[in-house]
């Protein structure tokens, strides 16, 4: 975020920043032989330029493209009394200055993601400073400042007053702090309306599920710590993303996969064969397959920090580093077409419902064009949930179906992979 906050020069009389302001010399340590390679595109024409501190001096700054920058850093997430320099609006005789209310749009904007109506909202000043602005808001009889506001009432408001130049570039740290997850949606929802409209671009970090699920694959990024350094991966699902953030578990193994759907195929082969596998391993699903073909490099590349297996779905062309699940076709493909061939073997009793109605809501459910909604249909008509249902056929498919090849197909990788760990 620092890094794309200083790779541009401000136009007009907007801040300028610069390398040194964010990563300065201290007393603790200086930074030398330091680069911050960027490239960006204008129009058709794309460029490469570097900010660079070789020894004592930040070189590089003049040939900076010119853009306009906000950053909303971390500082926006302070109590308003706890901040530098704000306690002294607190003395006897200071009154209330200029105040900028929020036009109807914004407004109404405020109280969508708020989750309640403001009568009025807008950013104040004092008589006794120019500088230091307070969020100001009413609500039902009460009109009361960021004095008295709650942290997400103040974290909405700043970041809603922000200035969003048209073509400009975004940079919101943390965007979830002090939100709860209803109004973290909103919020997402809200910046990509704004950046639809005035053409710009955002990045933001989170550490949210609610955001990362508000956002298109193609706009998240995960960056992923391995052995060999940091890696940049695009298009991750938020399970993927949280499981890589949470490290409550301590499996000896990951395993990739590209949903959810194709971990309850990949953990009932692993039951079938041997049940312990499954305790010894984490299955993590990743996304796109793009994002699997990416983690497959990096695993034949030896650059997880601990033994890791990544299968893409059986309709997928093989790539390197990446194993496929059995089948030749997606998991609801195999799993249904398999399973209507046995009679759904086993299925009714596990799910709590007659042979006859379950049957008759699996074979309905495939008459509908796209594979992905079989498992919902049926489970709808069931009364299920798609998830037990999904679990359930998976199960049957494993014990009834899956013959000792396209066990092994799963199983041998991930065997392979915990013996190489333990040797």
């Amino acid at each position: 975020m620092q890094a794309a906050a200083a790779v541009y020069r401000a136009p007009g009389n907007s801040i300028e920043r610069y390398a040194s302001d964010f990563f300065p010399d201290t007393p603790f340590e200086k930074v030398e032989g330091a680069t911050v390679r960027f490239s960006y595109r204008e129009g058709p024409r794309s460029s490469t330029r570097t900010v660079r501190k070789p020894s004592d001096r930040w070189r590089g700054n003049p040939e900076r493209p010119e853009r306009r920058i906000e950053y909303v850093d971390l500082s926006r997430i302070q109590p308003v009394g706890a901040r530098v320099g704000y306690v002294k609006l607190l003395k006897a005789g200071v009154m209330e200055g200029e105040h900028t209310p929020f036009d109807a749009a914004r407004l109404d904007r405020f109280s969508q993601i708020m989750g309640k109506r403001y009568a009025k909202a807008g950013i104040s000043l004092t008589n006794i400073d120019s500088r230091r602005a307070i969020p100001v808001v009413e609500h039902g009889q009460a009109r009361y400042s960021g004095f008295h506001q709650g942290a997400g009432e103040i974290a909405a408001a700043e970041l809603l007053a922000a200035d969003y130049p048209s073509y400009g570039l975004v940079l919101i740290d943390e965007v979830e702090t002090s939100l709860h997850p209803r109004a973290q949606r909103r919020l997402i929802h809200d910046l990509a309306r704004i950046a639809r409209e005035k053409e710009l671009q955002i990045i933001l970090t989170t550490h949210s599920p609610y955001v990362l699920s508000e956002l298109p694959p193609e706009g998240r990024i995960y960056l992923m710590e391995g052995a060999g350094g940091k890696t940049a991966v695009t298009g991750v699902s938020p399970e993927f993303a949280m499981t890589r953030m949470d490290e409550e578990q301590h499996p000896e193994c990951d395993v990739y996969v590209e949903d959810i759907r194709a971990a309850a195929v990949v953990s009932e082969l692993l039951v079938s064969v041997e049940r312990d596998l499954l305790a010894r391993v984490k299955i993590i699903p990743y996304g796109t397959a793009s994002v699997g073909m990416a983690l497959g490099m990096m695993a034949s590349q030896q650059r997880f920090p601990r033994p890791s297996v990544v299968f893409l779905d059986g309709d997928q062309a093989k790539a390197t580093g990446c194993h496929l699940l059995p089948g030749d076709d997606a998991p609801e493909r195999v799993v249904f077409e398999t399973l209507q061939q046995k009679d759904w073997p086993e299925i009714s009793q596990r799910i709590g419902r007659s042979p006859a109605e379950t049957i008759d809501a699996l074979n309905r459910s495939m008459s509908l064009s796209d594979h992905h909604d079989w498992p919902k249909d049926a489970a709808d008509r069931l009364i299920v949930g798609t998830e037990i249902l999904w679990q359930a056929l998976c199960a049957a498919w494993a014990n009834h179906v899956a013959n000792t090849s396209a066990k092994d197909q799963v199983a041998i990788p991930i065997r392979d992979a915990l013996d190489a760990g333990n040797t």
